[in-house]
């Protein structure tokens, strides 16, 4: 190993236990998101002073904020971010992934000399960190729909005692577990900003698309103009998520083994591939640098994907 690697390597290894050991704590990082979401909504005028608008702060930068937001689908970006409740930033996500799929082309470039190998793990590596909200986006909506029922118990204890539907809000806000309670306190502050409990509600729906969430925010504005019992409605909407949650865990274990297949199917051919590359690099070797080696990659590549697509669409049951 040179000189220049071993610096390399040591530089990165120690900017990594500083950055590790300056990390903000939990309490630090929940504090910063809060700020960055209500902060990131901001109120302005068009030339007249008429209209008031509301615009997404995609960036601190100005210049930055003007060019990310002529970016395709950068708004959703946005949104994928704020509910998979992560501090990253646009800007990061989408460097960061210009910048990984480059140096994994690059890299897979000196072992195989196929264009195609080079394109496909680069992407694949670049489009990693979009995977990894959507896990996170997942597990926080799964969290979400697990607490809601108790959120909506909440409500419909404090309505019942005589509090108006923003203080059964704000008891959410400060009783219940994350992710909830920083949903709850979102709606809660942006109604004391000025927004009309409807937007606010809607805004709600729109950063946890779930359909208990839509369903929620429903029984609220329709009583809220029309009228009528909506301790009862969230009593019934709390013990019908409940059963909701119930029989999608029973569908979870009927469909474990489908899944497990699934996985073991995907992760199975590279495995042995890096245990055979360790073993003996020249072995595999023909895959890489012959014609009829990259086509058999390609075919089966694309047949995995195929299989992936079969077990995923069996094993997906809607609740």
């Amino acid at each position: 190993m040179s000189l220049a690697v071993l610096f390399i390597l040591l530089l990165v290894l120690a900017f990594g236990v500083i950055l590790w050991v300056l990390r903000p704590t939990k309490t630090e990082s929940d504090v910063q998101r809060h700020l960055e979401v209500i902060g990131g909504i901001y109120a302005t005028t068009d030339s007249e002073g008429n209209t008031i608008l509301r615009r997404e702060n995609l960036s601190s930068i100005p210049w930055l904020n003007e060019l990310l937001g002529q970016v395709p689908g950068s708004l959703k970006l946005r949104l994928l971010i704020t509910q998979a409740g992560s501090r990253w930033t646009l800007a990061t996500l989408l460097f960061g992934s210009i910048l990984a799929a480059m140096v994994t082309g690059w890299i897979v470039s000196f072992a195989a000399a196929a264009l195609v190998l080079d394109l496909v793990f680069g992407a694949a590596v670049g489009f990693a960190p979009y995977g990894y909200l959507l896990v996170k986006r997942h597990a926080r909506f799964t969290r979400f729909d697990k607490l809601l029922p108790e959120a909506i118990d909440l409500m419909s204890r404090a309505l019942k005692a005589g509090h108006a539907v923003t203080s059964a809000i704000e008891m959410v806000a400060q009783e219940i577990a994350d992710p909830v309670s920083g949903e709850f306190r979102i709606v809660f502050e942006q109604q004391n900003l000025g927004l009309p409990l409807r937007e606010a509600m809607l805004n709600l729906a729109e950063r946890v698309p779930l359909a208990d969430v839509r369903f929620l925010a429903t029984a609220i504005l329709v009583q809220k103009e029309t009228g009528g019992n909506l301790a009862e409605v969230l009593d019934k909407t709390a013990a019908l998520m409940r059963e909701r949650i119930r029989l999608h865990g029973q569908l979870k274990i009927y469909t474990a083994q489908g899944r497990l297949t699934g996985w073991i199917l995907c992760l199975m051919p590279f495995i042995i591939l890096s245990l055979i590359s360790l073993a003996n690099y020249n072995y595999e070797r023909r895959l890489w640098t012959t014609s009829i080696g990259l086509h058999l990659v390609y075919a089966g590549l694309v047949m995995m994907a195929v299989g992936v697509l079969v077990i995923r669409k069996i094993i997906d049951i809607k609740v």
